[in-house]
Parts: C-alpha cells; structure tokens; sequence
C-alpha cells in the first residue's frame, strides 16, 4: 500500500468520501480543491518528482509542516488561512484511517500535526459614518455602480456571507413580503427579513439595473460585467474597492471586507436587544457559540458601540438623495403608466 500512486486516492477523496461519507457542502468540496491545487505541486518540488510520481510514502509530517510554512511565508496566509489548509490535509488522513486501516499510523501522525495558535482579532466592524462613506464612495451613473451599491447594502442588512450572496437566485428574493431566501453552510436555506428600502432597491436593480446573463446564469441574482455570475472573489473586490476609497489604510488592516459588513450588522442587532437565537438565524451560524463572540468585548467599548447604533438605526439603511430621488422618479413613472392605461 506505500507504493500506492496518490492520485486515485485523491480521486476517491473527492468523488466518493467527501460527498457521500462526510455529506459536505460543494463549496466545501471547493475549499478543498483549492488546498490539493497547492499541496501536490509543493510536494512534487519538495521530493524532486513529478506530481504524477507522487506516493502515499511521500506524504509525511514534514511534508506536510513544510507546505504550511510556505504557505505563511511566501504567500503571506494568515494562522486562520494555514489551519484551513491544514484541516484539509487531515480531513484526507481521516479518509485513509477510516478505509486503509493499516495506514492507520501514518494518518494518525498527520490527524495530530498541531494547528497555528494565534491570539484572536477583535471583531472588524464598520461604525456608522464608515458605513455611510462606503456607500456614499459608490458612483451611481455607472450601471455597475448602481449594482455595487445595492450589493453592499444586502450584504449589510442581510448579513449574509460572500459566498451566500453569490448562490443567490432571484427567486430568493420575495419583494411582497420583504424576506430572503438564503443557502448557507451544510446546503440549508434560512428566510431572513429585509428593511424595506433593501427590497427597494433590489426591486429596483432586478427591473432596471441588471446585466441580461448568459444563458448559464440567468438564474442568479447578482452579474458581472461578463453577464456571468458574480463569484465570491468577485463581491470580495468589490467590498475591498469601496472600502479601499472611503476609509484610510490603517484602518482597514484589521478588516475583513465581506465580514466587516456582516459583524456590524450583528453587532446592530445586538444593541437593538435583539436575542441571540435571532441573530443566530440571520448569521446562519450552526452553533450559537459562533454567535456568543459578540459578546466578547470591553464594557466600555461596548457602550460606545451601542450610542453608535442607537444614532445609526435610521440613517445607515436610509438612501442618500441621489437614489431616493431615483426611486421617487421609479415610482412616480409607475403611477402615470398606470394612469395612461386606466
């Protein structure tokens, strides 16, 4: 079994344990392309062979330990990043302990190659004029403008994650009710509730604003300027664009673009005294101990985060002059339409 090639075990990995025994989600699956991608060709080099050569033998600790350090030094991963790349490896281990019981040595020394400690950061939320700059920083006589701002505004009421936010669909989106449907992490969709001037908006992006997709895409909700999708990486740019031009550098360094507009919309609703279970539901965190960090701060930042929000609660969601203008223009169109057919 040493002398075994790596890639049908490879294979088996993906196509058969991942999905089938583990039941993970594809963007899981996804995640873990992207760490082989990187791992076999470090470890092809690291062993002076080709990655078709590639054994069960080479696969070692050191191997292992070494791709890791790579990774934080040359590609300048964060301790968070190197332990996802790590639980990738040792997810693989487990699939060999588990079928190849006498590998079972082997994937015990890699189950237990220790993660990267390090201290936690504090939560990177936007204050409420930050907010307001991001989205004042948007130019709106641009049609992609107009879809980045709609963008920034889902992402902060809703909460939701980059990688939900372009899996949306247009029918997640129901303007009646005001809701939203999302599918989150192990595929379980959550209906979450959108102030009304978001529906707006969206309504308002959907009808006049929206790249026609190519056939492959017109379910999907948000379009690139390629009449594709608009992927993760892509909401990703566009957070770092607008942030990048309404906030100064330092200040970004601890910020995460996507997440930083997510923290602070539970931290809004944490200082509406909102409870934890509904905060929960429109994160869609599993266990409510991933909610419960939001409680993890110094008392005193913690007032002045809450006076923040209480002055924030009408302001952030409300439009600026140029768009309620646009939607009062939108509407009043509708209402003589309507009176030239009545």
């Amino acid at each position: 079994m040493e002398n075994m090639k790596l890639a049908p075990l490879i294979h088996q990995f993906f196509d058969h344990y991942l999905s089938n025994i583990r039941g993970m989600s594809q963007h899981t699956i996804r995640s873990y392309r992207d760490t082989f991608k990187l791992f076999l060709p470090f470890a092809a080099t690291y062993d002076g062979i080709k990655v078709k050569s590639l054994r069960l033998e080479h696969l070692s600790s050191d191997l292992i330990i070494a791709f890791l350090d790579e990774l934080q030094r040359q590609r300048k991963n964060l301790p968070t990043t190197r332990n996802l790349r790590l639980a990738t490896l040792k997810s693989f281990a487990k699939m060999l302990r588990l079928m190849y019981p006498q590998q079972r040595q082997l994937a015990e020394k890699i189950i237990h190659i220790p993660q990267k400690r390090f201290q936690q950061p504090l939560i990177g939320f936007l204050y409420q004029e930050e907010i307001l700059k991001v989205f004042n920083s948007v130019d709106l006589r641009r049609k992609e403008g107009f879809r980045d701002y709609v963008l920034l505004h889902l992402l902060y009421d809703s909460g939701a994650r980059a990688s939900e936010i372009a899996t949306l669909n247009l029918d997640y989106f129901n303007p009646r009710e005001n809701t939203l449907a999302i599918l989150g992490k192990g595929d379980r969709f959550r209906i979450i509730p959108l102030e009304r001037k978001t529906s707006q908006l969206l309504t308002l992006y959907i009808q006049k604003y929206r790249i026609t997709p190519k056939p492959p895409y017109q379910q999907r909700l948000f379009i690139s300027q390629r009449r594709e999708e608009l992927t993760r990486h892509g909401i990703s740019r566009i957070c770092k664009k607008y942030l990048s031009k309404a906030l100064p550098a330092k200040r970004l360094k601890y910020i995460r673009p996507v997440h930083s507009f997510r923290h602070s919309r539970a931290m809004d609703l944490l200082y509406q005294g909102k409870p934890l279970t509904e905060i929960q539901n429109r994160l869609g965190h599993r266990d409510i101990q991933s909610t419960t960090i939001y409680l993890h701060f110094d008392l005193n930042r913690r007032r002045h985060i809450q006076k923040q929000f209480v002055r924030h609660m009408d302001s952030v969601l409300s439009l600026d002059p140029k768009v309620e203008e646009l939607l009062q223009w939108e509407s009043d169109k509708d209402i003589m339409a309507w009176l030239d057919n009545f």
